[in-house]
């Protein structure tokens, strides 16, 4: 990236069938996303530090490491606290690494880094994201490659803030086909127990957001044939946004995005599917963990589309 690139990094652009999306090099950033000139994640200005992590890609894991602390292949680690106000590290390495670009076209981009084996992560691992729009929507997907020689934890997603059309996360509607929720603690957000959807959390059909709190990870997804699941946000007027995901990613995390900066309050529902649980490093395979062996990659994919 040069001296005189954008904020964000380097700035790349792609289109096809009526969308159109900028993706920032730094954090390999989805830093808008519409169709027809209409929004469908909320955007962010180039020349801008990407606020709340708009559509940046985390890895080697999404969500949050308790206490920066866990344990893998019987060695004890400790990460960089990297959300100081509850304590934990938080979504991965590469949100702020100016990635690579690989390959670009009109309707495609490529992009790559490399996570050095460091205190508290000592594995290296390359990971590759693709962009790529078509008359379905926008197709990401994430690959990480471990190029070490021992045995490396990993774990992967994005963070859209999805718009369903005028007014704000109170006046969409939701629909998450999930039957399980990941209870958390109110203060620090550490989760404790997986239970059945219920109340404020029971969003199978359509549903009003209204002034409920999110910010919980779901999963046990209804998922088609093909083992796709779909969440749907639309607006009164019946436009709106879905994102589909595969089983490589068993969970997402929803956050009705409650901010104290006023511009930045409830105005997308961040919809983040993940390859794993939050603070899966501790909780293991169990909660979705990945294990790379040497040489080995693990893909993850996602589509966000117009309804």
């Amino acid at each position: 990236m040069s001296n005189d690139a954008p904020l964000s990094g380097s700035p790349l652009t792609i289109a096809s069938a009526g969308y159109t999306a900028d993706i920032a090099s730094v954090g390999a950033t989805l830093r808008t996303l519409r169709y027809e000139g209409r929004d469908l994640v909320v955007p962010f200005d180039a020349d801008e530090v990407r606020p709340a992590f708009r559509g940046a890609v985390l890895a080697p894991w999404p969500n949050r490491v308790v206490d920066g602390h866990y344990s893998f292949g019987g060695t004890d680690h400790e990460l960089a606290l990297t959300e100081p106000t509850r304590q934990h590290a938080l979504h991965g390495l590469v949100a702020w690494t100016d990635f690579r670009v690989e390959e670009q076209a009109d309707d495609r981009v490529v992009l790559s880094t490399t996570v050095q084996a460091q205190a508290g992560y000592p594995y290296r691992v390359t990971v590759t994201v693709e962009y790529r729009l078509d008359a379905d929507g926008l197709h990401q997907s994430v690959t990480g490659t471990n190029t070490g020689a021992e045995d490396a934890p990993w774990g992967t997603g994005p963070h859209p803030y999805l718009v369903a059309g005028a007014g704000t996360v109170d006046d969409w509607t939701l629909t998450l086909p999930a039957a399980e929720v990941l209870e958390v603690t109110p203060d620090r957000l550490i989760p404790t127990d997986l239970v059945p959807v219920h109340d404020e959390f029971d969003l199978r059909t359509p549903t009003v957001i209204g002034d409920r709190f999110i910010d919980h990870a779901f999963t046990g997804f209804d998922r088609d044939a093909d083992g796709i699941a779909t969440i749907e946000l639309t607006a009164a007027d019946g436009h709106g946004v879905r994102a589909a995901f595969g089983t490589e990613c068993a969970w997402v995390q929803v956050h009705t995005a409650d901010h104290v900066v006023p511009e930045y309050h409830r105005a997308g529902l961040a919809v983040e599917p993940m390859t794993c649980a939050p603070d899966a490093f501790n909780d293991g395979v169990d909660r979705g963990l990945v294990v790379l062996a040497p040489g080995a990659s693990h893909v993850a994919a996602w589509t966000i589309s117009a309804i």
